[in-house]
């Protein structure tokens, strides 16, 4: 009853990545499972950057830990998800066609256009120099909370880089 943003999104990118790496199909297909799963996840807000969880705070949702120490009124959306994810779609949507192709491509874009957004794109000079704002480490751990993390940047800017690569 839990599904953890990052998690999904490092399942999308590692298994695109191994099926880039061996052309082995299974691989391709759970990347595209993956991606399915995240992309038409019912808790998924519409601007794409997902809760930490997209199972938080949620009907039937129970952890083995209790949060209520951190007393927040929102559940933290987590950019560096977003953005993990937006650089695996593109690269995956070079390796479909048709439909499904396009699909993993718009999502990117705008997923990679809401990150560019001033609701997680940080003002020149603000947030200690990284870019993205909103990101989270670790909620069991109490660990990097609603806080700029440099992978967001780094995959942010890698999904950006692929997308104005592809010919």
């Amino acid at each position: 009853n839990s599904t953890w943003a990052r998690g999904q999104a490092w399942a999308i990118y590692g298994f695109t990545m191994m099926y880039k790496e061996t052309k082995k199909k299974e691989f391709l297909e759970t990347a595209k499972a993956a991606a399915s799963f995240y992309m038409n996840h019912k808790n998924l807000p519409k601007d794409k950057i997902p809760y930490w969880d997209f199972n938080a705070q949620q009907e039937g949702y129970k952890s083995d830990l209790d949060f209520a120490y951190l007393k927040l009124d929102y559940i933290p959306r987590d950019a560096s998800a977003a953005a993990v994810v937006a650089s695996a779609l593109v690269d995956l949507s070079t390796f479909t066609t048709g439909k499904e192709s396009r699909s993993y491509l718009d999502f990117a874009k705008s997923t990679l256009k809401t990150l560019s957004g001033p609701a997680y794109f940080a003002d020149y000079g603000t947030n200690g120099g990284f870019l993205l704002k909103h990101s989270v480490g670790s909620i069991p751990h109490n660990s990097e909370i609603d806080v700029p993390l440099a992978y967001a940047d780094y995959y942010y800017l890698e999904g950006l880089t692929r997308l104005s690569e592809l010919k």
